[in-house]
């Protein structure tokens, strides 16, 4: 038998490798197994998000929109501009030193806090014993009092468009193009689908986006929603819901896809690349043994209480394998959280407040709950919106579309939600999510000096809305 642990965690993405970094720092020794391999072939930390997920598209989301504002956007300023070309070779290089950088970034870390790393499979034996198999083949059987499982999520394939990773592709593969699509296709109106089809509209791909349900993003505000799908559809964004793709057949270096449309009627569309993002579903793949004492829930996720402890005792599970929003920094308070409750602190997470961001331009930001979901509980609400085009800083940066969204209770005034499609919607909604975690009301938010000029003033004039007060908007209720 081999080395005992305090604890050993299971992945080292974003939930996995901080749970390690607080145990160790709480005086726990710490252990964190990770299974992903970089090109050279060596274990490297960080899972999806870092590799191949959140990081990696917001470098080419920023790469892409730098392109594309010096093309079509700096002439408003006065600056002229001529012969301006992207180099996509470039731009994935970048993306990936980036990527570089920061998985070295957790090596240097786990080396500052005493953190082991044991880089294979890793999989949870009974009595908190955790199996790992080395990229050799070699195995080795770790005790610990404590596990954490933070193995994170996988995409979910559709039989219509089985990914071959050459024309037809997952998020992974779309982060990777060598050369621009002139026709993609991007199936699934998501976080995902929305951030990559922007990415390859910028630098001119013609992106049409499939979407099965209804309506435009559904989880989101449906106020905000439907403001979204105008401002991308104006940016060249073809968004079509109502779409259910039934079926795809790969000719050569295209593809064509077969979907009923909203009336169920059979239409085709030819692509040079399709981009399968319909969704992540928990990855519990050779994770458990069959004695392990851990049980999965009907969907697949592995089912904890709200300290995120699994029916087996001494058993965590965190981030995107259990239920809530699959959010890297949902998974990185989860993992302060159990590392804190393995110490012996009563850490607990406020779930109702968790900000949730699409990284388009503008991007679209929320936290708490939508119109939709306050209407259906029957609270008494008030609204107070702002437009960023009546924002002197928003018209000074010409970021002029868009607006903030505050609901509040009509009878206490707390703040229940907000919800931002604008400039710097994913900064601006945290001024408000601290706001809500302190109990503010919106009376409060509007009682605070903001600076000016500033697009947080945006915040404060939704705040003030709320009860008709705003100065440099025209209210929709006399005080």
């Amino acid at each position: 038998m081999s080395e005992k642990y305090d604890v050993i965690v299971i992945g080292s993405g974003p939930a996995g490798y901080v749970a390690a970094i607080r145990a160790a720092q709480l005086g726990l020794k710490t252990a964190c197994v990770e299974k992903w391999k970089n090109d050279e072939g060596k274990g490297v930390n960080g899972g999806t998000c870092l590799n191949v997920g959140c990081i990696p598209s917001k470098a080419l989301l920023d790469s892409s929109y730098k392109y594309h504002e010096a093309k079509e956007d700096l002439g408003l300023h006065g600056i002229s501009t001529s012969g301006v070309e992207i180099n996509i070779p470039a731009m994935i290089a970048r993306k990936n030193q980036i990527i570089k950088n920061l998985t070295g970034g957790i090596a240097s870390l786990f080396k500052a806090n005493g953190v082991t790393s044991l880089f294979g499979t890793g999989k949870l034996l009974a009595g908190k014993k955790v199996e790992v198999t080395d990229f050799e083949g070699k195995v080795t059987v770790y005790e610990a009092e404590n596990v954490i499982l933070a193995s994170g999520s996988s995409p979910i394939n559709i039989p219509p468009a089985p990914v071959d990773n050459d024309v037809i592709v997952n998020s992974t593969g779309a982060l990777e193009f060598t050369e621009v699509p002139k026709r993609l296709g991007v199936i699934g109106a998501g976080v995902i689908g929305l951030e990559l089809g922007s990415v390859w509209n910028r630098v001119g791909s013609k992106v049409t986006v499939l979407e099965a349900l209804d309506s435009f993003l559904a989880i989101m505000d449906q106020q905000i929603a439907k403001e979204t799908q105008k401002i991308l559809t104006k940016q060249g964004l073809d968004i079509r819901t109502s779409s259910r793709v039934t079926g795809s057949k790969v000719n050569g270096k295209e593809v064509t896809v077969t979907y009923l449309d909203k009336d169920g009627n059979e239409q085709q569309e030819t692509f040079d690349k399709l981009i399968v993002c319909v969704g992540r579903r928990p990855f519990t793949e050779n994770l458990l043994a069959a004695d392990s004492g851990v049980n999965l829930d009907e969907r697949g996720f592995i089912f904890v209480n709200e300290q995120c402890e699994t029916n087996a005792p001494g058993v965590w599970a965190i981030g995107d394998v259990v239920r809530g929003p699959m959010l890297a920094h949902k998974g990185s308070e989860e993992g302060v959280m159990v590392a804190e409750r393995i110490a012996g602190q009563k850490s607990q997470i406020n779930y109702d407040i968790i900000p949730n961001v699409i990284y388009t331009h503008p991007e679209v930001a929320a936290v708490g709950k939508t119109e939709e979901q306050v209407k259906a509980s029957g609270e008494p609400y008030n609204v107070g919106t702002f437009p960023f085009a009546a924002s002197g800083r928003a018209m000074a940066a010409n970021e002029t579309q868009g607006l903030v969204k505050i609901i509040a209770h009509a009878e206490t005034d707390r703040i229940l939600g907000c919800h931002i499609v604008g400039p710097s919607a994913a900064d601006l909604v945290q001024q408000v999510a601290i706001a809500m975690e302190f109990g503010s009301s919106a009376e409060d938010l509007g009682m605070m000096v903001f600076g000016h000029p500033t697009l947080s003033e945006a915040i404060h004039e939704a705040a003030l809305a709320v009860h008709g007060h705003a100065i440099h908007v025209a209210n929709k209720k006399k005080r």
